[in-house]
C-alpha cells in the first residue's frame, strides 16, 4: 500500500487479520484509493459494516467512525445515519452472507427506496469466518463445508436483484481487475442516491481449498479467465453464461 494511504489507516492494527491470499486486503485498497482520488473529507464519512470477514475492512482497519453492527444489520444502521445526519457520507462494506441471507430485505428496500449510501459488498461465496458455510453466492455444484457433495442451488445474482430494485448505480468487478474496480467505487461515492458494488474476492482458506483452487493464484487467474464484460454477456444466451463472472455496470 502506498506511504499517502497509511494516514487513513490505524497503525495499531497490522498485521491485518486477513488470511493469507484473502482478496479483502485488495478491496480495502481500492476502496482507500477511490476516497484519496475523490479529496473526500476522511471526518464526514461512516463506515458501516456487519459480522464476517469483510467486515474488518473498516472495523479496526479505517482510522474513521465506523459501525461494526449486528449480523445482517449494517444497511439499517446506515439508513439510520444517513436519515439522522444527511450532511455524512455513509459506506456499508460488508460480505455475501451478511448482506445476501440475514441482511437481504434490507439491501432490497434500502435499493428500492434509493437510500443514499454506497454498498460495497465483498462476496467470497462462502461463510468465511465461521467455517465455510454455503451462502446465498455460492455457486451452483461448489463444495462447502454443508454442501460436501456440491450446491445444489442456484446462487443469487446480487447486481440483477438490485438493478431489479432501482438501485441508481449497480456494478460488479473483481479484484484482479483494480484499476476499473476504483473506478466504480469512485462513480458510487459520487451517485446521488443508492450504489451497489459487488465485489467478487477470493477465499482461499475456506472456498479455495474445497474447489481445487488452494492459492491465491488460482483463484486470481480463474477469475481473470471466467470474466466476461456486461456488454458481451448481454449477447449470450444463460445457458452460455453459467460460470462465467459478469463484470462492468448494470445501472446507472
Amino acid at each position: 500500500m502506498s506511504e499517502n494511504l497509511l494516514k487513513y489507516l490505524r497503525p495499531e492494527v497490522f498485521p491485518t487479520p486477513f488470511c493469507a491470499g484473502c482478496g479483502h486486503g485488495i478491496l480495502m485498497g481500492a476502496i482507500l484509493r477511490a476516497i484519496d482520488e475523490l479529496e473526500l473529507d476522511f471526518n464526514k464519512i461512516v463506515f458501516v459494516s456487519g459480522i464476517g470477514c469483510a467486515a474488518w475492512i473498516p472495523s479496526p482497519h479505517f482510522a474513521a467512525d465506523t459501525l461494526h453492527t449486528l449480523h445482517g444489520r449494517p444497511i439499517a444502521y446506515a439508513t439510520g445515519v444517513k436519515s439522522f445526519n444527511p450532511e455524512l457520507k455513509v459506506i456499508v462494506i460488508s460480505g455475501d452472507g451478511d448482506l445476501a441471507a440475514i441482511g437481504g430485505n434490507h439491501l432490497i428496500h434500502a435499493a428500492r427506496r434509493n437510500i443514499e449510501m454506497t454498498v460495497i459488498c465483498a462476496n467470497n461465496s462462502i461463510y468465511g469466518m465461521t467455517g465455510g458455510q454455503v451462502s446465498p453466492t455460492t455457486p451452483q455444484n461448489a463444495k462447502t463445508m454443508t454442501t460436501a457433495q456440491g450446491n445444489p442451488e442456484q446462487p443469487f445474482d446480487l447486481c440483477r436483484l438490485t438493478a431489479a430494485c432501482d438501485a441508481r448505480y449497480v456494478a460488479r468487478y473483481t479484484v484482479f481487475h483494480t484499476k476499473p474496480l476504483i473506478n466504480s467505487i469512485k462513480k458510487a461515492l459520487t451517485t446521488k442516491g443508492f450504489g451497489f458494488i459487488d465485489v467478487v474476492s477470493p477465499c482461499p482458506t475456506q472456498f479455495g481449498r474445497r474447489n481445487k483452487q488452494p492459492t491465491l493464484f488460482e483463484m486470481l487467474n480463474d477469475l481473470k479467465t471466467r470474466s466476461i464484460r456486461y456488454e458481451s454477456a448481454k449477447k449470450l444466451t444463460r445457458q452460455e453464461l453459467i460460470g462465467k463472472v459478469v463484470i462492468g455496470e448494470f445501472s446507472d
